[in-house]
């Protein structure tokens, strides 16, 4: 694997789960860090601790909602300006809301689109001055295999990923005669505080002990019956980050245990 000492890298939703894993497996790569999330001030802590340990060069943390306009430029302009540049972004950070599309309130509809979409186009936006002026880049977004097939209940969430997805291919376009990549990684079912209140919910409504309904649910969807480990996700965002990978891009790299397979 190639060094990223000298690197820096922007991960958002990055204090725990997948934003978290992502993040370790940079520092330990030797990238300066910025975390993000919103979890407050300990969770922010906790989690530069764990970048330090990991090896990280250098680690600073901001507590930026990026569902505010303006927040996406200063997020980046505090990375530039802290960090000394950025080199690799991470659009990680996103919400859900499960309810049928006939009775999708509005609000929740405008922060998933706001959060899951919007904020990333808007962080790429600022990000790529700063890329072209280091003459590297790498641009990560986490999607899902809701950005590649649909299920019921999850309609803005879908229309937010399929959208990512497609944003991902569009910036690859546009920066494919640069030493700039931009690719999306799909994840199936990862067991994070996201998915966990629909689990409950399922076990409710199926009458199923939690770990029951977990096995359950996988089932239904994702063939190996074994959730996605939010490592497994960070070692395939390094690789993306790796010289290796320098011809990768505009691709959509699900790892969703057989899911789309069918």
């Amino acid at each position: 694997m190639t060094t990223l000492t000298g690197r820096t890298a922007l991960v958002t939703g990055s204090t725990s789960g997948i934003g978290k894993a992502i993040a370790l497996s940079l520092a330990r790569q030797g990238c300066r860090i910025m975390i993000n999330g919103i979890d407050g001030a300990r969770a922010l802590e906790t989690a530069r601790e764990h970048m330090l340990a990991a090896g990280a060069q250098e680690v600073a943390s901001s507590d930026h909602n990026l569902l505010e306009p303006e927040a996406a430029g200063d997020l980046v302009a505090m990375t530039n300006s802290t960090l000394g540049g950025l080199h690799i972004l991470v659009n990680n950070a996103g919400i859900q809301h499960v309810a049928p599309v006939d009775s999708f309130p509005d609000e929740h509809w405008d922060r998933i689109i706001g959060l899951n979409l919007t904020a990333p186009f808007r962080l790429i936006r600022n990000a790529l001055p700063a890329m072209r002026a280091a003459g590297w880049g790498r641009i990560i977004n986490i999607a899902s295999v809701h950005g590649l097939v649909a299920s019921t209940n999850k309609s803005a969430y879908i229309a937010a990923k399929h959208g990512l997805v497609g944003l991902t291919k569009t910036v690859a376009l546009e920066t494919a005669s640069e030493p700039v990549t931009c690719n999306a990684i799909c994840p199936g079912y990862v067991r994070s505080a996201l998915l966990e209140s629909q689990i409950v919910d399922y076990a409710a409504a199926h009458d199923l002990e939690l770990e029951q309904a977990a096995k359950s649910f996988l089932r239904e969807k994702q063939p190996s019956e074994n959730f996605v480990s939010p490592s497994d996700i960070g070692a395939l965002a390094l690789f993306l980050c790796s010289d290796a990978a320098a011809q990768i891009t505009g691709t959509a790299f699900p790892i969703d245990g057989g899911w789309t397979a069918a």
